[in-house]
């Protein structure tokens, strides 16, 4: 039998810098979905939409066809041939079956390849703010966690970064980005592809959950684009915000098959075989019509279009129209920090979160999501208005 061609590597107990990103994780908010009445949530990252009645139709045939067994434990084949089809179609990259991965969730899909990559004591540079996970699970790796922070109008800073890959083991980057919903463009992927040629033995893991959500008919551009790149490159994907199917628990990745083959190993392991019935939910879900699609971007971008209109009017609010992805990453200069801000506009009536979750460099930020529906979205920033008046007064 072929040995295994690396460990997983375990972080000392007792770590400084678990401990303390587990301490920082327990101060975050965890109960956003269950809301004193009255109380309008911004706050959660999740579609408002159901998913569409054809996903759960084939759901439910499934389940009453009998597809209520384990599936085979790399997903099932026919699912993997699906996504990689459309990978291939969206990307315009050749994608092959036994590049993909299915896991559960994209959370599963990023502690997978973390687990299957990363030692402890690598190198990892995060341009932030960004989504809290990856610290979190670099953390539990005993990872070297570099940050960069972005620029003042929410792009990432590539110069900066170009600096910090020096000696990097791998590169997370978000794109679209959670929170600031800043996207890259053809340009800035260009020029990340000559820092990652710079840097040959730095893997490139790109966080594509928003791929769907890109706005102002702009084209978005996937790392899986960048051909020089091809040996490295690993996309992580989900069903969650395109297709509305955060409760389904579906993600993916997408890496050369080498790799593919270590971070299947990896879930397999933790997580066993998907839901039989989800995945066949998941086929029909990729048969989705473009046009359906495409409305539900136009609603997203005409809700971040009422967001930023409002965020705008208001006194010491400043703030960059997100590109794509759900969210407003507004600073509010106001004396006090980002934790302060979001339980001042609780006891307003309106959640948010609050931007040191994402980094440092969010400090003095929250995030808004938009993807609640457009009353709750118009009632939370009148709130959310009147809490700065407050302040201010």
């Amino acid at each position: 039998m072929e040995q295994s061609a690396f460990t997983i590597p375990v972080t000392p107990p007792g770590s400084s810098a678990l401990t303390e990103r587990i301490t920082q994780v327990s101060r975050r908010p965890s109960n956003l979905g269950q809301l004193m009445p009255g109380v309008v949530s911004l706050a959660m990252g999740e579609p408002n939409a159901d998913t569409a009645p054809e996903i759960v139709a084939s759901a439910v045939g499934s389940l009453e066809s009998g597809r209520t067994h384990y599936a085979p434990l790399s997903g099932l084949p026919d699912l993997k041939v699906a996504l990689a089809e459309r990978i291939s179609a969206t990307t315009g990259r050749n994608t092959s079956a036994d590049e993909v991965v299915l896991t559960h969730g994209a959370s599963a899909a990023l502690a997978a390849v973390t687990l299957a990559l990363v030692e402890s004591g690598d190198k990892v540079v995060v341009p932030e703010p960004t989504y809290s996970l990856y610290a979190d699970q670099l953390a539990m790796v005993g990872a070297e966690i570099v940050n960069v922070p972005a620029l003042e109008d929410g792009s990432n800073d590539l110069a900066s970064i170009g600096e910090a890959l020096r000696g990097a083991r791998m590169l997370i980057l978000c794109n679209p980005s959670n929170p600031t919903g800043a996207v890259m463009d053809g340009e800035d992927m260009a020029h990340l592809e000559t820092l990652l040629t710079d840097n040959p033995e730095t893997v490139l893991v790109a966080d594509e959950a928003y791929s769907g959500l890109v706005f102002d008919d702009e084209e978005f551009v996937s790392a899986l684009s960048l051909t020089s790149l091809r040996g490295r490159t690993i996309i992580i994907g989900t069903f969650s915000k395109t297709y509305a199917m955060t409760g389904w628990r579906l993600g993916y990745s997408v890496a050369p098959v080498n790799i593919a083959k270590r971070i299947d190993l990896v879930h397999r392991t933790i997580n066993g075989a998907l839901n039989t019935f989800v995945q066949d939910a998941a086929v029909t879900a990729l048969e989705t019509p473009q046009h359906v699609l495409s409305k539900m971007r136009d609603d997203y971008q005409r809700r971040r279009d009422l967001v930023i209109d409002a965020l705008s009017s208001m006194p010491k609010v400043s703030v960059n129209a997100p590109r794509g992805a759900f969210y407003a990453f507004p600073k509010i200069h106001s004396s006090l920090t980002s934790e302060q801000l979001v339980e001042e506009f609780a006891k307003g009536g309106v959640l948010v979160r609050a931007g040191s979750e994402y980094g440092a460099s969010g400090e003095g930020h929250v995030r808004i999501s938009f993807a609640a529906d457009e009353a709750s979205i118009e009632e939370g920033l009148r709130r959310f208005g009147q809490v700065l008046e407050g302040l201010s007064a």
